[in-house]
């Protein structure tokens, strides 16, 4: 669940800041300053939704097993 969990701090964190980028472009500092130390949050969001979806990738994969090559012997 902690991926799903991450996905979806993901997504309210880029609602925000696209709501104070909207307010920014009206001329609100406020809401610049919020965009800034948003941003500082969504890298480690993002850094920890790369580790978490390399993980679920490798874990949902079947593993495939080695066949064993039989060797003809020529004489």
């Amino acid at each position: 669940m902690a991926f799903q969990d991450t996905m979806r701090n993901m997504q309210e964190l880029l609602e925000q800041v696209m709501i104070d980028l909207n307010k920014v472009h009206k001329g609100n500092r406020s809401a610049a300053q919020r965009v800034r130390v948003s941003t500082i949050s969504l890298e480690k969001i993002g850094k920890r939704f790369r580790k978490e979806s390399i993980a679920a990738e490798k874990g949902s994969r079947p593993k495939l097993k080695k066949k064993k090559r039989k060797i003809s012997k020529v004489a």
